[in-house]
């Protein structure tokens, strides 16, 4: 079986992969920077892989893939271990399953989110921990560690239930490390932690890696910045707006005080809702 292994050059990839609707596209779009992410509650909406590079000032510091979810992991994995191969083989039993599937429509998933693995991406494997683990995922964690690349996971809250710690007794046995990370309640610290995590799957992403969470730090800081500049604006402006309305009597009608309070009051409207889109 020939092996379609590149040598890994160039800036650090990662995977994200998993079971279907398990929130793989929000930290996709989490870790990217990048709000063009597909995400929805339908299973299955992520059919295709695709590359969401982060790049700064025209140079990629990493890049993700957003991968379609696990359809015939328990085929799969029968599939392979046809082959009684020893674990530095074991790659090359998978390379041979994406060679032999490439056009099988039944396996178009698999093939799909193996294919950057075996091209040099890491792996962050992403499960629910709303949910209670069962025996079917590890039909999944298997097929990765055949790929013999470097992983790790992450537990994802989708709901408000908590099977966090029997997720972390299984998981433990697969993957390097094991983290928690809700994307859509995340902080920068919290973001940094999984950064951090993530250059140490191989020796030879942890500089790259770290020179990506002091940019991110620094955009972070510009953020922060502008938004305050915003913000200041915001206040300037509602206290500096003035509405005027013309009256063809001495003094003006209650529907006249209703007219021009409501012009006023959707102008501030205006400036908040401009402002928050901005923000």
């Amino acid at each position: 079986m020939p092996s379609r292994r590149q040598t890994d050059f160039g800036h650090p990839k990662f995977a994200v992969v998993g079971h279907p609707n398990k929130g793989k596209s929000s930290i996709v779009s989490a870790l990217a920077l990048d709000d063009s992410v597909g995400i929805s509650d339908t299973p299955g909406t992520t059919t295709k892989k695709r590359s969401f590079p982060l790049s700064v000032d025209g140079k990629v510091l990493y890049e993700l893939f957003d991968t379609p979810g696990f359809q015939r992991a328990r085929k799969v994995l029968a599939w392979l271990e046809q082959y009684d191969v020893s674990a530095d083989k074991k790659h090359e039993v998978v390379e041979a399953f994406i060679n032999e599937h490439k056009e099988d429509v039944r396996f178009n998933d698999e093939v799909e989110l193996l294919e950057p693995i075996m091209d040099g991406a890491g792996i962050i494997y992403v499960v629910d921990g709303s949910k209670p683990y069962g025996e079917e995922y590890e039909a999944e964690m298997e097929i990765l560690r055949w790929t013999g690349q470097p992983s790790m996971a992450l537990i994802n809250h989708i709901d408000e239930t908590d099977h966090s710690e029997e997720w972390k007794r299984a998981l433990g046995q697969y993957f390097k490390m094991v983290r928690t990370f809700n994307p859509m309640q995340t902080d920068l610290t919290q973001h940094m932690n999984i950064l951090e995590s993530m250059a140490q799957l191989k020796e030879e992403w942890i500089e790259p890696i770290k020179a990506s969470m002091k940019l991110f730090e620094q955009y972070h800081e510009q953020m922060f910045d502008r938004s305050a500049a915003l913000l200041a604006r915001l206040i300037y402006e509602s206290l500096s707006t003035v509405e005027k309305r013309t009256i063809k009597t001495e003094e003006a009608s209650q529907e006249d005080h209703e007219k021009i309070e409501s012009k006023y009051k959707d102008r501030l409207r205006d400036l908040e809702v401009r402002t928050q889109k901005h923000i």
